[in-house]
């Protein structure tokens, strides 16, 4: 037994498939990520394909319109970092906030370098960083294109069905990271 389920093997043609068999008896075939997989096999598709793909999309068409404005997503971070929150930032304090979003471990160092250069930044006493009236200008700006590809990619999707996925994306995290999950009996 694994978690709340029984995992089995079922031999179809020359490929297996793996059966979850939940504890209340119902039964969901875990099919291999199919891109053009209709409505009623999307129960069987995993989550974890359709994030990335997701994540992958979604992302990729920000970039891109950032880039049209010469513009990098992590430096659009570090303009909304700077400016929030009730004291300014080091560099440092960013950095260490921001790294886990970011491709690499150097790119937000890069960003707030970058930002400095372009003078949208500014670097004050106790080495604590503010934005110039050219970086708020920036950061207004990117909100707004933001908020434009935010639009596209909502398309179609009422803010109930996005707050629900949201929900069940969220569930699943807790259940693989909280009460479910190996060392974190229910």
């Amino acid at each position: 037994m694994n978690g709340a389920f029984r995992w089995f093997g079922a031999p179809v043609g020359e490929c297996s498939v793996a059966i979850m068999e939940s504890l209340t008896g119902t039964t969901t075939d875990q099919a291999p990520a199919n891109p053009a997989a209709t409505d009623d096999m999307l129960a069987t598709q995993p989550v974890g394909y359709w994030c990335g793909l997701t994540h992958t999309a979604v992302t990729r068409h920000l970039r891109d319109a950032m880039a049209r404005v010469d513009v990098t997503q992590p430096q659009y971070w570090v303009l909304n970092r700077v400016n929030g929150g009730p004291e300014a930032p080091t560099r440092e304090e960013v950095v260490a906030q921001l790294t886990h979003l970011a491709d690499g471990p150097h790119e937000i160092a890069r960003a707030v370098d970058q930002l400095l250069h372009r003078e949208w930044l500014r670097i004050g006493d106790g080495q604590r960083l503010h934005l110039t009236g050219s970086g708020e200008a920036a950061r207004v700006r990117l909100r707004e294109l933001a908020t434009e590809v935010r639009a596209v990619v909502h398309q179609g999707i009422s803010d109930e069905e996005y707050v629900a996925a949201l929900k069940v994306l969220r569930r699943m995290v807790a259940n693989v990271e909280g009460a479910g999950a190996p060392g974190h009996p229910f």
